[in-house]
């Protein structure tokens, strides 16, 4: 028989296990209903009141995607693939060499510069689309899947030179000075010492660089006018209404289905290192 104490030491587990399982069911009830609602069929889709899952399984809503608008769903699939991917790339080499520089070749001025990176941040995006309109189509990048790249490093680079910096900064001096002593230079030492024990901090900026280039849509709204050079969010909004202007749910809710399955599998697979990154020099 338990005794008032263990029923005490008992108590604030099972709160924290009911509290996580509350959370978990308010995350997953979304996901859940969005690969329900595309997976059945256009009739069952729109009945009212809605079905709480599909009565009869149909794989015809994913089957339109290919054959929706003039160049198809997967088209504008390899668009984003092709942004998000070079967005994180660029991001990644030059956030890992500013956030090296940042957090171990220390010189003057560069707190003040870390400082005015970012400030950035506190500069809505909305405010200059505008002038990056203008400078693109100077620079003959307007409408271009390169351009969108260019400006979804730009906006990723302040926050992932955050990142890469506390990750190099909370590592030992003793590593890099070991390096330096073994004849390595700054650039072999980072290559080669350095960055194999911060690749918590790299997987992190990676990843917060794709998840955002890959979901973003205002820029890319604004600054791709060519139908066949459309992400995938753009190209959603155009799915989600046929001729007639009404909302077509099962082939939305499928394309929103295609848009999710590369950020959920990503993150299961690397999401110890995502968690490790984010809180990389938060005690040292």
């Amino acid at each position: 028989m338990k005794t008032f104490a263990d029923v005490r030491r008992t108590l604030p587990r099972a709160a924290w296990w009911i509290a996580c399982l509350c959370v978990s069911l308010v995350v997953l009830y979304p996901i859940y209903m969005m690969v329900s609602q595309s997976l059945k069929s256009s009739a069952e889709s729109t009945s009212n009141p809605p079905t709480l899952y599909p009565h009869t399984f149909s794989v015809d809503n994913y089957r339109s995607l290919g054959n929706t608008g003039q160049f198809g769903i997967w088209q504008h699939v390899l668009n984003s693939v092709v942004v998000a991917a070079g967005s994180t790339v660029l991001t990644v080499a030059l956030a890992t060499l500013a956030g090296y520089g940042f957090a171990r070749l220390r010189f003057r001025g560069s707190g003040l510069l870390f400082f005015v990176i970012l400030a950035t941040f506190m500069i809505p995006f909305q405010a200059i689309i505008t002038p990056l309109f203008s400078i693109l189509h100077d620079l003959g990048l307007g409408n271009t899947l390169l351009g969108l790249t260019l400006v979804y490093t730009t906006f990723q680079l302040p926050f992932g030179i955050f990142l890469m910096r506390n990750s190099f900064a909370s590592l030992p001096a003793s590593i890099e000075e070991a390096a330096l002593i073994d004849g390595c230079g700054y650039l072999k030492a980072m290559a080669r010492v350095m960055l194999p024990v911060a690749i918590p901090g790299l997987i992190s900026t990676a990843l917060f660089t794709f998840f955002t280039s890959w979901n973003e849509f205002f820029a890319a709204l604004i600054l791709v006018t060519d139908e066949a050079k459309f992400t995938l969010p753009v190209t959603l909004t155009v799915l989600a209404t046929n001729q007639l202007g009404t909302l077509n749910w099962g082939i939305m809710q499928a394309g929103v289905a295609v848009t999710a399955v590369p950020c959920i599998v990503l993150y299961l697979l690397l999401q110890r290192y995502y968690v490790a990154g984010l809180v990389a020099g938060a005690v040292k």
